[in-house]
């Protein structure tokens, strides 16, 4: 390696793959700002502020990829055509590139749909609606793209063999799997509320979408003596990505723009407080630097693993977010800023029964919970199991 690019800020690696990691928290950040511009102020439009965060990431993601993608095509003699892929019968691009583009595609062509939904129907009631459902589409897409871009030069032998790329690497790996993990959390927020934690349905949800997601993070990270721990990495980043613009954001202020208001606000209203995956995730790393293959001297089968992982994660998982949702429920001392059990939307209301307490619609009994949970942990096993083949093949992509 030259010495011009050992001193390069890239280290030698593609600018697309530094723009679509940015992209990617571009359109994390910009969701949370929606959802607490929704909480607070109500009125949105097109090119609202947070829609615009969200559009950057779309264009960025979508141009840079573009131009790789162009680069190889019309340039025969490109030294990463080779390892690129054609499709179309025209082009040629990295996986990555791809993905990013089609996620682009979709996330601007959901914004004028948003934008006819809103001025026919008004304002949204959930977060999964149709235009909505094609944007999160889209935004996991282009998140996704970014971890195949960062994987396809983790797995790149010539890359990694140099210590300063491999470290930026692993850190644009665990940088990406965080920004997409929060958005898969966005996506089941509704159902993950803090005043569902004590009902089995809020853990078979924990089961479906967690451990086949950090499974397949650990599974396709590389291994070393400094790097043991991704999947406790990545759900570190998840936590702060969602919880740090929750600490900022009402900091400034907003007044609701769209009636009724039940709760008059003079400042934005923070989102949530996050799950406390850092935990069942680092657990989750012992399992498989102990078990897994690439990671472990002795591996085990990955169907034993599989459902080791989801047996584990799930009783880690509950033994963290049983008392703690309690505590963020119920405690005076979670209304704070730090834990933000005391943000409330405009539009409800505040005096409110259950705001403060499990509602009865929530409770089970010890036998259900018990059959909830039983059903969960098999969920679990086999979505670890998915995991596992899915970060099989991130494990071995080059492209």
């Amino acid at each position: 390696m030259t010495e011009s690019t050992s001193t390069d800020w890239r280290l030698g690696l593609p600018t697309y793959s530094y723009a679509v990691v940015f992209a990617s928290f571009c359109i994390i950040m910009g969701l949370l700002w929606d959802i607490m511009w929704h909480m607070s102020i109500g009125r949105d439009g097109l090119f609202s502020a947070p829609h615009v965060v969200m559009y950057v990431g779309a264009l960025v993601s979508g141009l840079f990829s573009g131009y790789q993608i162009l680069s190889l095509t019309f340039r025969k003699d490109h030294p990463d055509r080779v390892r690129s892929v054609k499709f179309w019968g025209i082009f040629y691009g990295s996986l990555g590139a791809m993905y990013c583009v089609w996620g682009a595609l979709a996330m601007l062509t959901s914004a004028p749909f948003d934008d006819w939904w809103h001025n026919t129907y008004g304002l949204d009631v959930q977060i999964l609606t149709p235009p909505h459902t094609v944007l999160l589409v889209g935004m996991m897409m282009v998140q996704f793209g970014a971890i195949v871009a960062v994987l396809s030069l983790q797995n790149q032998s010539a890359v990694a063999e140099n210590p300063r790329q491999a470290a930026r690497i692993r850190w644009l790996f665990i940088l990406s799997g965080g920004f997409f993990l929060s958005v898969l959390f966005v996506l089941l927020s509704e159902n993950m509320g803090r005043y569902a934690s004590h009902n089995s349905s809020y853990y078979v949800t924990a089961a479906i979408a967690f451990p086949f997601l950090l499974l397949a993070i650990g599974r396709a990270a590389t291994n070393d003596l400094i790097f043991r721990i991704p999947i406790t990495a990545v759900t570190a980043v998840y936590m702060l990505a969602i919880a740090v613009p929750s600490w900022v954001f009402p900091l400034f202020p907003a007044v609701p723009k769209l009636g009724p208001v039940a709760n008059p606000i003079t400042h934005y209203q923070a989102f949530i407080f996050p799950l406390l995956l850092v935990i069942p995730g680092f657990a989750l790393d012992q399992l498989l630097n102990r078990f897994s293959a690439g990671r472990a001297s002795k591996p085990m089968n990955d169907w034993l693993l599989a459902a080791l992982a989801g047996l584990v994660f799930m009783i880690v998982f509950l033994a963290v977010q049983w008392p703690f949702g309690g505590f963020l429920h119920e405690s005076p001392l979670a209304r704070n800023w730090f834990f933000m059990s005391d943000s409330w939307s405009y539009g409800s209301d505040p005096n409110w029964q259950y705001r403060f307490k499990f509602g009865p619609w929530y409770n089970q009994s010890a036998a259900a919970f018990a059959l909830g949970f039983g059903k969960a942990i098999v969920i679990a096993m086999i979505s670890a199991r998915i995991g596992l083949v899915w970060g099989n093949w991130m494990r071995r992509v080059v492209r």
